[in-house]
């Protein structure tokens, strides 16, 4: 039997997605937080990232749009994908932001699928009444 993983943050977003470590990373990115090594970090490893396996989005640019929770798990043989994991946990760790690993045989119904990943809309949408929104604030400058 296929064991899927994923990494993601152990809770929903207020849109009640749960958030892959590659986009909680780059959200921190994005807002400015990093420091000047995590940002190196990041930058060179997406890079090779995007080098190294497709992004389902540019095979099918609505991927994501038409299938909000739509999430992408590695496949068991893309082994070496999973390598620089730690440095993003490393870094999520860092900014108290937490991301949890999480593994399946039947992570829902696939939407799209390659040699590394696939992409699947999770079986049962979260009852979103009952989801818990990460409250997040990020740690004081002089702790870093």
């Amino acid at each position: 039997m296929v064991t899927y993983v994923r990494y993601q943050s152990p809770v929903p977003d207020r849109r009640g997605r749960r958030i892959g470590i590659f986009g909680l990373v780059n959200m921190l990115a994005n807002r400015g937080w990093l420091t000047a090594e995590e940002e190196q970090f990041r930058r060179t490893t997406n890079a090779w990232y995007d080098a190294t396996y497709v992004n389902p989005s540019t095979v099918d640019p609505a991927i994501y749009e038409d299938n909000p929770y739509a999430a992408a798990w590695f496949v068991p043989t893309a082994q070496h994908l999973l390598v620089p994991i730690p440095g993003y946990l490393k870094i999520l760790a860092a900014h108290n932001l937490p991301c949890e690993r999480y593994t399946s045989t039947s992570p829902g119904r696939v939407i799209y699928e390659d040699p590394h990943q696939v992409v699947v809309v999770p079986h049962e949408p979260e009852d979103l009444a009952k989801a818990t929104t990460l409250i997040w604030l990020p740690p004081r400058k002089e702790h870093r």
